[in-house]
Formats: C-alpha cells, structure tokens, sequence
C-alpha cells in the first residue's frame, strides 16, 4: 500500500511541474533574435587646448565629442544608428544631431551596399574613428575638402551624407586576405540631415589595392555639385546655386602592430563660400604613430598644410608632436604640441598644445 501511495505521489508531482512548465512557457515573452542582436556603445573626448597667435591668445577646456551608438543585425542586414553631441559652433554652443543611420546587405564581402546617411566614400583618413586616428583633430584638408567644416560652406558633417554605396572586397590570396577593394557612392551632396537642393546628385569613388598585410594604395574622385552657397566676393554677398564640386585624392597607409603610418593628397575645383580666394584648393598630410610601450604609450609626429586658394601665400602648415597613453583599452590621454606657420596672419609663427582625455563604453 504504502508503495502505491509513493507511486501516487510522485505521479502527481510529475503532472503538476509539468503543467507548471507549460504555465511558464505561456507566460514567457519570446525575445525576437534581432532584438538580441542590438549593442549599445558609445564615447566621450575631453579636451583642454591653447595657442598663442600674435594679439589672439586662447586657452580653454572643452567637451569635443560625445556620441551614443546603436548598432544591429536583422538577418543578413547590419544597421546603425548614432547620435552626437558636439560644440560645433564652439565652446558653449553645444549641437546635438543625428549623425549616422544606414542598413547595410553584408551576405558577400564581395558585393555590399549600404543606404541611409554615412561616412562618404573619400579618403582613408575620412572613416576613421576620432579616437583610434590619434590626433587632435583629422587634418585640415580632411576637414576642409572631405565634408567636415567644408570649404563650401557645408554645415559641419563629420565627412557623412545621405545616399547609397556599394562596396567590395576582391581577389583573395591563399592566406584569404583580399588584394583590391572598391566602393562607389551616390550622395544628396548636402552634408547631413539635408534634402537635396538642386535636385542633382555627388558621385564618389574609390579604389585601392592591399599588395601586403597591413599596406593600402588607393585614389579615390568626387564629382557633383553644392546646391546653395552663401558666399562672399569682391567685398559683397552672394548665392549661389549648383556649385560644381570637383575633387581627387592619392592616399598610402601602412597600419600593423600598433604602427601606423600614412599619407593622402587632396585636391579641390569648385569655388567656395569665399569667392576671392579662386576655385581651386589643395593640401596634404604625413603622419607616423609607433609604440614605445606596446599596447600602453605610442609616440606620433605630423606635417600637414592646407592652401584654401592653392597658392603658397594662404598656406596653413603645421609640425607636430606627442603622445598618446592607454591607462586602458577603453581610455586614453593624448598631448600634442604644434609649431604653426600661417600665412594669413602678419605674424606666420605661433605654438598650439592639445591634451585630451577619451573613453569608450
């Protein structure tokens, strides 16, 4: 008897955690996997900066950069979007906006293509993370002829438009790591968070080949139009309307082991938003970043020089040095000091210091 009643027992038992079980799947609110897939990440760029040009001495603290980032998968799609809080304007004027939102088809690495607002497809420096490409500030011809502070006039853009791309990555060797890789984009030609004015669309290409590990070659054009410029000439104002954009790039980059060294060319037809300094403008920029203490202090020299006219009279020309200590993988201090050389100023010479802190999360 008694071991009917156990056999009872534990027959019950059994039927009443299965039907719990079954309760509890009820209740359960299956997660969809896309939304498993989300990240949130994001960073923040502390900087304290000074320079002495003659009669114009300025030192500050300033928030540069913070940004928030949402990044996904649905399937064989990656999308991400990104809001940026700035003092675009300068200290005190803080800018919020949004700054990236594209999906991307990523099932062949050799055929991608991206939609939405995003990086233009012009020079190797343009891509790279503001903390990862380790100065102060991308270079003046990145700024000025790469959709940053644009010498169009353009609103500050961070180098992104809204358009499409396409991409790949082509001819893999027998270590699997592919020789030449291509991308060609259409863009509104307006910079972020604008419709097109003109009705007339930026064409972007580039080009490069990777002979060895860590070694890229490329050229990369740009043709398309500006559709409204509030310009300057001749003492007064004016607007322009479907100003023609012209442009090339000749870059080289070696980037391995904590080494990173590199090299672009800029060049510019097109008139700007002043039209005393002519239709054409070019500039350059060499850098070398290495490790003293791998994985912990890097040393890194820049020579850099813009021309906003083409011509050696306006040329902005700075030698810097400095140093970038990792206290972590995720934070960073960065120091540079500068001896600029502008010629649009009576007195050309003058020092510039850059200390920053950056993290990441």
């Amino acid at each position: 008897m008694k071991k009917l009643m156990t056999l009872a027992l534990c027959a019950m038992a059994f039927a009443l955690a299965a039907n719990a079980q079954e309760q509890d799947k009820k209740n359960t609110i299956e997660v969809p996997q896309w939304v498993k897939n989300i990240k949130f990440s994001g960073y923040g760029m502390l900087q304290y900066q000074g320079q002495d040009p003659e009669g114009n001495h300025t030192n500050s603290f300033n928030l540069r950069l913070a940004r928030f980032i949402l990044d996904g998968k649905i399937g064989d799609f990656d999308w991400r979007a990104q809001i940026q809080g700035t003092n675009v304007k300068g200290p005190g004027e803080p800018t919020v906006q949004l700054v990236d939102l594209y999906a991307e088809w990523r099932k062949y690495p050799e055929f991608k293509v991206r939609a939405g607002q995003f990086k233009r497809a012009f020079t190797f420096e343009n891509p790279t993370h503001p903390i990862t490409q380790g100065w102060y500030s991308y270079a003046q011809v990145i700024n000025n002829l790469s959709g940053f502070g644009d010498r169009t006039g353009e609103k500050s853009s961070g180098g992104r438009d809204i358009g499409i791309q396409v991409s790949g990555d082509l001819f893999p060797n027998g270590d699997g790591r592919r020789l030449l890789h291509y991308q060609v984009g259409v863009y509104n030609g307006e910079g972020i968070n604008s419709k097109d004015k003109d009705n007339k669309k930026d064409i972007i290409g580039g080009l490069w080949v990777m002979p060895i590990k860590g070694v890229r070659i490329g050229a990369f054009g740009w043709t398309g139009t500006r559709g409204e410029i509030a310009a300057t000439g001749g003492g007064e104002s004016f607007t322009l309307k479907s100003v023609r954009k012209n442009r090339y790039a000749l870059s080289a980059e070696y980037d391995l082991n904590e080494y990173t060294f590199r090299a672009e060319y800029l060049h510019s037809q097109g008139w700007g938003s002043n039209l005393d300094l002519g239709d054409k403008a070019d500039g350059w920029y060499a850098f070398g970043i290495v490790p003293v203490v791998k994985s912990k202090l890097h040393a890194k020299a820049r020579y850099q020089c813009y021309r906003d006219n083409k011509e050696w009279n306006r040329a902005k020309t700075m030698y810097e040095v400095g140093v970038n200590y990792f206290f972590t993988k995720n934070l960073q201090m960065n120091f540079e000091y500068a001896r600029v050389n502008d010629r649009t100023l009576a007195k050309h010479d003058y020092n510039f210091v850059d200390l920053e802190l950056d993290f990441r999360f």
